[in-house]
């Protein structure tokens, strides 16, 4: 049996036919920013370093300008950090996210009380 869960939004902007910025493309750039290296980031999302990494490359080349750039492992390793583009453009995406979801937040109270039978 399901567990009931409140109706919520799931924002993807699509940038171009095959590029998207979703909910998941936002969190692996705060990760970055929060751990400092895709790899950490990706494996916080349960994401190979292989998939972490194109999703960035696929965002980078959308861009005019990187949104993350990411150095060489040595003395003081490797890691990842975002760009003044990629905070930019991070920062936009949860403006857009928290907007719409403060835009919308009474119908989705409505449809939660009409789907109240499903948790009975």
């Amino acid at each position: 049996m399901s567990s009931y869960h409140s109706p919520r939004l799931s924002l993807r902007i699509y940038l171009a036919p095959d590029v998207f910025l979703g909910p998941g493309k936002a969190d692996l750039l705060q990760g970055i920013v929060e751990t400092g290296s895709i790899a950490a980031a990706g494996r916080r999302m349960n994401m190979s370093y292989k998939r972490a990494w194109y999703l960035v490359d696929t965002l980078n080349g959308y861009f005019d300008e990187p949104l993350v750039v990411s150095s060489k492992g040595g003395r003081a390793g490797g890691g990842a950090s975002l760009t003044d583009t990629g905070r930019a453009v991070l920062e936009c995406y949860r403006r857009v996210q928290e907007k719409t979801e403060a835009a919308i937040k009474s119908e989705l109270k409505s449809l939660a009380r009409m789907g109240a039978n499903a948790q009975k």
